[in-house]
């Protein structure tokens, strides 16, 4: 990084974050240190000294391939648009990019598996028809459940530690944040990009950001690049035994701007990829607008409030077909509501890592 202009930075920061699960404080606000420059100055950075178990991924990494190796129509079976407005299972290619919903979305060639917070079915919320609450849908696979779940546990687990190395960082008090999180729509993605041998290296998913507290993502293969403040594109690639984190949007209207959620994209290349990303969230209900440390009248203006769940269900409904057809029936009734922050280009599939 260049000290004119850390912003303009050329590559992404790695941290040690095993001061974290330390009981010193002073170990802990180091590591909080080293991710308050990087959310501040660059939005991404990769972590390592995290406690979650290769063998952990590499089950999950394992039951992707197995899945996605399935004939479409077994896939099908478990299809998300059968989970209706919890929003649980597969995504096949074609069906999510923002548009018309007669459009074809030429550009998305991925296919995933959602999974989310997964919630008994007489949970109040579920009761109430809570949007993206729910039971998780699990394929009829030799310990899918479990070793998926498994990974999906960790994740949280990890992020709830990273939430607390952000409230170090931005010096809000113990809980602060995670007090944010307690049956949270983190939505987990099963992604896959199949190989094509013809394909060329270019675009495949438009700049944006990611409208979470952050991401938590495990790509196999290269594709990803951030942007700089030069606008300049920066790889990603993947680091053995680290994971890429970066900033949400919802992140950054908390802490007033002080933290950025950077502008990334995936680019179509040849090899075949799996990535996992997890987009850690706060609860429905939370209302994200700056915290009363970080609230100015220009923080308030760029960032009005908006409730955090109702907004990532809004955002979907318009960027998966079959929500889209239940919106043109009538079986989702959206607010109209026009608030909303961060870059959400109209070609971008909703969530692609």
């Amino acid at each position: 990084m260049t000290s004119e202009n850390p912003k303009a930075f050329n590559h992404i920061p790695v941290i040690d974050i095993s001061g974290l699960y330390s009981d010193d404080l002073e170990q802990q606000k180091l590591v909080a240190n080293n991710i308050g420059y990087a959310a501040e100055n660059v939005g991404f950075f990769y972590i390592t000294g995290h406690q979650i178990a290769t063998d952990t991924f590499e089950k999950l990494l394992q039951q992707a391939k197995a899945f996605f190796a399935l004939p479409l129509e077994e896939k099908m079976r478990y299809y998300a648009g059968l989970s209706g407005i919890k929003h649980r299972g597969y995504v096949p290619v074609g069906e999510e990019g923002y548009g018309a919903l007669d459009e074809d979305i030429v550009d998305d060639n991925k296919e995933a598996f959602d999974l989310s917070w997964d919630l008994a079915e007489d949970d109040p919320d579920v009761v109430a028809k809570k949007p993206m609450h729910g039971s998780n849908v699990w394929v009829d696979l030799p310990n899918f459940k479990q070793d998926v779940n498994a990974y999906y546990q960790e994740a949280i687990a990890l992020g709830r530690v990273l939430l607390h190395g952000f409230e170090l960082a931005l010096g809000l008090k113990p809980n602060e944040l995670n007090r944010l999180v307690n049956k949270p729509t983190s939505q987990l993605r099963l992604l896959h990009y199949a190989y094509h041998a013809n394909a060329e290296d270019k675009l495949g998913f438009g700049a944006h950001t990611d409208m979470e507290l952050f991401t938590i993502l495990k790509p196999t293969t290269a594709g990803l690049e951030v942007m700089n403040s030069e606008g300049v594109w920066i790889d990603a690639p993947p680091i053995e035994n680290a994971f890429v984190i970066n900033v949400g949007d919802m992140t950054e209207a908390l802490s007033g701007g002080r933290f950025i959620a950077t502008s990334h994209r995936v680019r179509k290349v040849k090899e075949e990829r799996y990535a996992f990303p997890l987009f850690f969230a706060c609860d429905y209900d939370v209302i994200i607008e700056p915290l009363p440390q970080f609230s100015t009248p220009e923080s308030r203006q760029k960032y009005p409030p908006l409730k955090a769940g109702q907004h990532l269900f809004e955002m979907s409904a318009k960027g998966f077909k079959y929500m889209k057809r239940m919106v043109r029936d009538g079986e989702i009734v959206l607010t109209g509501s026009e608030v909303t922050f961060g870059k959400h280009l109209s070609a971008t599939p909703t969530k692609a890592e």
